[in-house]
């Protein structure tokens, strides 16, 4: 297994912290074999094997443990009272009423208690009730351009890689890490994606919100795949439905919204004004949890690589800890306005620089920008490193590369 340091080292640094560790993402991303490298590293620090619980709720073997009093009931039979226990819990959301249970386990018991969970529901207002101020969040995501990388040097053997060639590469196949622990087809990678797309809309959308018409939740993801990079409002897709002969009404569709960005499958991204320094409530923009995702369901389509990009930079900021927006400036758009503590960056993506109109429409909007924060355009030129006043241009993967952003 490849240790991704980032979130390992995040977590490690919380080991024996009096918090609940709180692991979530999209399905497939990693979050069960971060714990399995957890438990090896409790091990090595001296902890007793005997003292750590390591439960995934996937497994047919705990199908019964199904709500919070068996739960609690399983782990207090398992608990020795030698020592602390480390309560390792997968899936978390596949037991009814769980935050119960994790109440009680910290109060009860001299426990470290961490869980993984594929919805974003997990800190609800609920949860909050019950673990005020006493958990830590860990988002984990799918591969960066990065770990890409590191994945193509164990298991493919490329020790000095061709960045853009391999750029490529990830644009079309994403990052699923276990897609990238062997080879496979951009045919078998799709089918692959596609299966874990279905859980993640079954499992973690439709049956979790109840929702009776998936037909109709697919055509709303794919308007929103379909419009990725794209502004648009929840009256954007009724009114697309209604031209369709199909309708829907508006809270219908905020909840499918909803219930899909609970899931991790797509993240709604607001517009700030930058003039007025507030977030603006329409038109935001939504992406997809991996680039991959889009082509399982949508095909390969040329026509959307300009928003597969901006959804590319949009999960690197996320992963760097960035709250990110569409900025607003009068009646200019910057695609992303990113801010952690007291750092901020502006972006621009572009897929080709082809002419000086595209170069003109790229910079102008962060010319306008009367401040010295860093500013980017990003596109797929590999040969042009030209700064203009002060705004610098980098090929995507270079970017992507940066240690400091």
């Amino acid at each position: 297994m490849i240790r991704r340091e980032n979130y390992f080292n995040l977590l490690a640094d919380y080991i024996d912290k009096p918090f609940v560790k709180i692991i979530t993402g999209l399905r497939r991303s990693g979050k069960s074999v971060l714990l399995g490298l957890l438990k090896e590293e409790l091990i090595r620090r001296g902890a007793d094997e005997s003292n750590i619980i390591l439960i995934n709720f996937e497994s047919f073997e705990f199908s019964d443990v199904d709500n919070a009093q068996k739960l609690y009931q399983f782990v207090k039979a398992k608990i020795s009272n030698k020592g602390r226990t480390y309560i390792l819990l997968d899936e978390i959301q596949e037991v009814e009423s769980w935050e119960k249970a994790i109440n009680a386990f910290r109060v009860d018991f001299d426990a470290d208690i961490y869980i993984t969970g594929s919805n974003s529901r997990l800190l609800s207002s609920e949860l909050a009730t019950y673990l005020a101020g006493r958990y830590i969040e860990i988002p984990v995501y799918t591969l960066s351009f990065s770990e890409y990388l590191q994945f193509r040097h164990v298991y493919a053997g490329i020790r000095e890689p061709d960045i853009y060639k391999e750029f490529i590469s990830f644009l079309r196949k994403g990052g699923f890490p276990a897609l990238h622990a062997g080879e496979y087809t951009d045919e078998m990678a799709y089918k692959a994606v596609y299966d874990i797309y279905s859980s993640a809309i079954l499992r973690d959308t439709v049956l979790r919100h109840g929702i009776r018409e998936v037909e109709l939740l697919e055509r709303v993801v794919k308007f929103v795949f379909d419009n990725i990079g794209n502004s648009f409002s929840a009256k954007s897709v009724a009114d697309y439905f209604k031209s369709q002969n199909r309708r829907i009404d508006l809270n219908t569709v905020y909840n499918y919204l909803n219930a899909l960005e609970g899931a991790f499958i797509i993240y709604r991204i607001p517009r700030y004004d930058l003039r007025g320094k507030e977030i603006l409530k329409t038109n935001e923009k939504y992406f997809v949890g991996d680039q991959s995702l889009l082509y399982a369901v949508m095909g390969y389509k040329d026509r959307l690589i300009s928003g597969v990009l901006e959804n590319i930079v949009m999960l690197e900021l996320k992963r760097r800890g960035y709250r990110v927006f569409i900025g607003k400036l009068d009646k200019k758009e910057i695609d992303f306005v990113a801010e952690k503590a007291e750092k901020k960056i502006y972006i621009q993506v572009a897929w080709r620089m082809i002419d000086q109109r595209t170069i003109d429409r790229e910079f102008s909007p962060l010319r306008a920008i009367k401040d010295n924060h860093p500013k980017f355009v990003l596109s797929m030129e590999e040969n042009w490193h030209d700064n203009i006043e002060g705004i610098q241009h980098k090929h995507l993967a270079e970017f992507l590369l940066m240690k400091d952003i």
